[in-house]
């Protein structure tokens, strides 16, 4: 799938021609720099490697460098290959956010914002003990029992605890582009994408 590399900035609303209040996602969607092209010939699969959102010399290796240089254009902090673009594109070659247009279906996906540690009421939902009588004193988020008797004599794998929570790839699909803006490089979604502000997120038609 075809895309871009961006940068969520942050949540408003705005109202469509019907005057609801529609919640979007304000996102600076490129421009991506073409730094590598596959090949069927040499890789065994046609690709275009993207690179977004500049990053100084002296914080990058040698190679790094090296590979951007190719490419003439100066080192980027996020790398990522794209398949199935309709036009053929050239090393060092900007593609901005114009290849997607109002009204389209896109497909985001990013790292989810981390929780740290969680029990299981936040984790999954947990109820926890509806009451607190009958001599229950401290087990209200408390996860209850995690397995039978001396049969199984196990836990199964896959049961619902505590843990860590968050900080996961996470993709959210069909979310209608409301408004593009080239000029300043955003593009406008409908709803929620995940990650904190100023997040990567990788968009894809």
């Amino acid at each position: 799938m075809s895309g871009l590399i961006g940068r969520k900035i942050g949540m408003t609303s705005i109202y469509d021609e019907n005057g609801k209040n529609v919640p979007c996602t304000i996102i600076e969607a490129g421009p991506c720099v073409v730094t590598q092209v596959r090949t069927e010939e040499v890789d065994g699969y046609a690709a275009l490697q993207l690179g977004f959102d500049d990053k100084s010399d002296k914080n990058a290796s040698k190679a790094a460098q090296g590979h951007f240089k190719k490419a003439g254009t100066g080192v980027k902090r996020k790398v990522v290959e794209f398949q199935g673009f309709d036009e053929v594109y050239k090393l060092g070659d900007a593609i901005s956010v114009d290849i997607f247009t109002e009204g389209e279906f896109i497909d985001v996906s990013g790292t989810s914002k981390g929780k740290g540690f969680q029990g299981v009421v936040k984790r999954h939902g947990f109820a926890g003990v509806g009451q607190a009588t009958h001599g229950q004193h401290n087990r209200l988020r408390a996860p209850g029992s995690i397995g039978a008797a001396s049969y199984p004599a196990r836990v199964f794998k896959g049961m619902r605890m505590a843990g860590q929570m968050g900080n996961t790839k996470v993709k959210v699909e069909n979310l209608r582009v409301l408004k593009v803006v080239p000029e300043k490089n955003l593009l406008v979604v409908k709803g929620c994408v995940p990650g904190h502000k100023n997040a990567y997120v990788i968009l894809q038609k």
